[in-house]
């Protein structure tokens, strides 16, 4: 009873219904002379379960290597993303404290362009002053 209980517990796909007709059959080998084959029915049946969850656990094995191999793959991507993105800011950073200087002296041009057109203004209207 134990290995049936097992079983299930292993194979969740056998239903309670199988295992309640195993035990009940196991029960009935003890008393019929064709047990025999029929506990080796069961047995290569049993057999043909253990395999297929051996080869169910190789293959999510496998699969679970494998997807732990892309996920470090895609870890090291992300690292390595994310230390070309903080390059960009830096860059950007540095760029932007550009143009913050570079907007300043154009604008410090501007004035001083206004301020010189101001005095030629200033001279020309003195020199037309003066031949008058």
């Amino acid at each position: 009873m134990s290995e049936v209980t097992v079983e299930s517990e292993m194979f969740p796909e056998v239903a309670e219904s199988e295992v309640t007709e195993e035990v009940q059959e196991r029960g009935q080998e003890a008393t019929h002379p064709e047990a025999l084959a029929l506990s080796v029915d069961e047995f290569a049946a049993l057999e043909e379960r253990v395999l297929r969850a051996v080869n169910l656990v190789k293959r999510e094995r496998v699969a679970r290597v494998a997807a732990e191999e892309q996920a470090q793959q895609m870890e090291a991507k992300l690292a390595e993303h994310a230390e070309k993105l903080n390059q960009h800011e830096t860059h950007l950073t540095e760029h932007l404290a550009q143009v913050d200087q570079l907007q300043g002296e154009v604008k410090t041009l501007r004035a001083e362009r206004d301020h010189v057109r101001q005095r030629v203004e200033r001279l020309l209207s003195q020199l037309d002053a003066l031949e008058i």
